[in-house]
């Protein structure tokens, strides 16, 4: 029971990441520049961090999570290249917008959604405190989760209608994860192996897509400290909260 209510809060949490980047849209730039911020804190000090956690008590080689990892960073690059249909072949890396990569993220984001729930019941299977400390760190970080795939898809044009459609898939996922963490048991080692991979294809988002949208459209000393204070926050959110 205390699973599936801690996972409910945490989809409420990215609902209202969400809802606060639709009320933000005709500010996008600035929300781009302080979601690309939470983005990147989010990779460097809370998915990597676990994916070196797990690998070492797995007994990995470093090596194949960090392969994951470049396989997810590489596959989101060739997916956004085989989507994007230009009307001129640019030499350079303009900034470029499309739906279907607004669909990609949020599917991207579900998957991980999902694991956030499950990784909530795993953590309790282990032990009441293992399991406390998973929840307040998952609930913390799914604001910025919902926040940041609602102005992606702002981003690439989707429709508001399409948004709230998969945001509440993405909301719901958390849920899904923690009952099924009741029914299976999972590798740790599989974990850990995703772990790497949705880390590259994150960190590929933030780098490719969302800074250059954020300081491409107006670039100024607000937008980089939009940025700066998204990775303070997700810095003290992950190590202190």
């Amino acid at each position: 029971m205390l699973v599936f209510i801690l996972t409910v809060i945490a989809s409420f949490a990215a609902l209202l990441g969400g809802y606060t980047a639709l009320r933000s849209r005709k500010q996008l730039h600035l929300a781009m520049a302080l979601t690309a911020g939470l983005v990147l804190g989010l990779v460097a000090f809370d998915l990597l961090p676990e994916l070196f956690e797990g690998a070492e008590s797995q007994g990995l080689d470093f090596v194949w999570p960090m392969l994951m990892f470049t396989v997810g960073f590489l596959a989101f690059h060739i997916i956004e290249k085989l989507i994007l249909v230009h009307e001129h072949a640019e030499a350079d890396y303009t900034p470029h917008t499309h739906p279907k990569l607004g669909f990609a993220r949020a599917v991207a984001l579900a998957l991980h959604s999902f694991f956030d729930g499950l990784s909530i019941g795993v953590g309790f299977q282990i032990s009441s405190a293992v399991g406390a400390a998973v929840a307040l760190a998952v609930i913390g970080h799914r604001f910025a989760d919902g926040f940041d795939t609602a102005n992606f898809m702002l981003l690439h044009k989707n429709k508001v209608d399409h948004i709230k459609k998969f945001m509440s898939v993405v909301i719901i996922m958390p849920v899904i994860g923690g009952l099924t963490s009741l029914v299976f048991t999972f590798s740790q080692t599989a974990l850990v192996f995703y772990l790497g991979l949705f880390s590259g294809i994150l960190l590929y988002i933030a780098a490719s897509n969302i800074l250059p949208q954020a300081h491409g459209h107006a670039a100024s000393y607000k937008t980089v400290s939009l940025t700066v204070t998204g990775v303070a926050l997700m810095f003290i959110l992950t190590r202190f909260i």
